[in-house]
């Protein structure tokens, strides 16, 4: 078993360097055109590749609340970004779908944005501690389905 303190410092160290990094990458205005939440919602599309997802799926893949993701997808349709049609295998089902504009969009904006993100963690870490910061949150990303729901109750 782990120890509390060290998990917790690991998190906390983890979760302040995303936000420091978050808050830069906004500052940049890299993406006149989109917000990074925009930018999420197409990238989480275009790497379903063309058949397109589910409000659902495409919530599993994103960090927003369904609520708020719905609304942004219909800003993205209005601005032609996004297409939304009729699920073949379930007529009452929804696959939302990247139109060409928003494959464009998303290519361009992509650039820029691996540009921006090499430039704020490439520039701080060596090829093989990126290759250990990748391995790590992906493992512990993956293993979340595994473990069960915290005991609030034992917490207190």
């Amino acid at each position: 078993m782990s120890d509390p303190k060290h998990t917790s410092m690991a998190w906390e160290a983890l979760f302040r360097a995303q936000v420091e990094i978050m808050r830069r990458l906004e500052a940049d205005d890299l993406m006149p055109d989109l917000t990074l939440k925009e930018y999420d919602v197409l990238y989480t599309l275009r790497l379903a590749g063309g058949d397109g997802l589910r409000l659902k799926e495409l919530n599993k893949g994103v960090l927003m609340h369904q609520s708020a993701l719905s609304r942004l997808v219909e800003r993205l349709e209005l601005r032609g970004l996004v297409a939304r049609r009729t699920a073949p295998d379930d007529r009452r089902g929804t696959l939302i779908t990247l139109t060409a504009e928003g494959i464009r969009l998303q290519r361009e904006m992509g650039r820029r944005h691996v540009a921006q993100i090499d430039h704020y963690v490439g520039s701080a870490l060596s090829p093989r501690e990126l290759e250990q910061l990748r391995v790590l949150t992906e493992k512990l990303k993956n293993a979340q389905e595994a473990i069960p729901r915290f005991n609030t109750r034992e917490a207190r």
